[in-house]
């Protein structure tokens, strides 16, 4: 397990951006044999309800250009002063060039500013944290701008009434700069790459090309339709690897930072599914007010974006306050991969949603 620890590196703002179509579960009775009970049941249980969706021609890309551009405006930082830009995202507008470089030059960036990006998922922005912070830390970069977005409703087949329901699409902007103030963070990374076939697109990339063949939907043993071409996710597994490694991650983190569970303010899980949030608080004994949960039910499943979603639209009062609080991030998924962190947020300064197209 790899565990490291940041002094002197501070997030200045947090914004994310989310389409403005909205769907609803109530409404999709029809993918559901028109059986209300079990869909009162998902949304009791699961906690489907409403998620927020792109259109066919909004990108993850165009989500996080409007956050970090909204982000940079409100912190009033000059676009000449960003060192790097690191985008996580498994959905990028092309095979080549990466999502960072094109985003790079949308916002005017400087040519002495590095981009990069970070094929992640659901673990995704706690690993962009991670990398943000040692970009700082090492004195290479004074300001990191972080992107982390995705469009998984895009991946997803419409008919695929276990995954579609549950995924929703959103961008963000996070910004990590040096300090002269101590303000400190601890991060836990890990990897099982023998579970990468539990949450997949198979077809598409290199190893399986897209053909005709591979766009054919099909129904599958659970009788959800989909093709090659489309996420595929066996939700027993995940829902077993999530359980089974997440309690233990974050006590392992929490005891390298010398730190006590109580102590810490807020936990923010990656916006899987309440089930499963419910679960994970359960096995660590936390007070359910400190864990956000309603994130999941208003935007959906936004993969990279859903922890800083859940900052953004159930914490940003209490970021944003003068009191220095210290919150446990964590994901998990895709990879399969697991990260956690803590951090204090006394430096917080912008930490809000934003929609797309513009609501302004």
């Amino acid at each position: 397990m790899s565990k490291c620890t940041f002094n002197q590196v501070e997030i200045r703002g947090i914004v994310t951006c989310v389409p403005t179509i909205e769907k609803c579960i109530d409404d999709e009775v029809g993918s559901f044999g028109g059986n209300h009970k079990q869909i009162d049941r998902l949304k009791k249980t699961i906690g489907l309800n409403k998620r927020r969706v792109v259109d066919g021609q909004t990108t993850a890309a165009d989500l996080c250009y409007n956050a970090a551009d909204h982000l940079l405006k409100r912190l009033d930082i000059d676009v000449a002063a960003i060192d790097s830009l690191v985008c996580v995202t498994q959905n990028a507008d092309y095979p080549q060039p990466c999502n960072a470089a094109v985003i790079h030059g949308r916002l005017g960036l400087s040519t002495d500013c590095s981009a990069l990006d970070v094929n992640l998922g659901c673990s995704g922005y706690v690993y962009g944290l991670w990398l943000a912070h040692m970009m700082v830390a090492t004195g290479g970069c004074k300001n990191v701008l972080l992107l982390a977005g995705d469009t998984i409703s895009r991946i997803v087949n419409p008919r695929d009434r276990s995954l579609a329901p549950l995924f929703g699409d959103g961008g963000s902007a996070t910004l990590i700069s040096s300090s002269s103030a101590v303000i400190s963070s601890w991060f836990s990374l890990n990897t099982d790459g023998k579970g990468f076939k539990n949450l997949i697109v198979p077809a598409g990339g290199f190893r399986q090309p897209s053909t005709e063949h591979s766009k054919v939907e099909t129904a599958g043993v659970d009788g959800n339709i989909r093709s090659l071409e489309n996420l595929f996710m066996d939700g027993a597994e995940i829902f077993n690897f999530s359980i089974k490694v997440e309690p233990q991650a974050v006590r392992d983190l929490i005891a390298y930072a010398k730190l006590d569970l109580s102590a810490l303010d807020y936990f923010v899980f990656h916006q899987a599914n309440r089930y499963i949030l419910s679960n994970i608080a359960k096995r660590l004994d936390i007070d359910r007010m400190k864990v956000p949960m309603r994130t999941v039910e208003k935007y959906g499943n936004q993969s990279s974006a859903s922890i800083p979603c859940a900052l953004c639209g159930e914490l940003a009062e209490a970021v944003t306050s003068d009191n220095s609080l210290q919150i446990l991030l964590s994901g998990f998924g895709v990879g399969l991969s697991w990260a956690s962190a803590i951090i204090e947020t006394n430096a917080i300064k912008v930490c809000e949603i934003i929609e797309y197209p513009s609501s302004e």
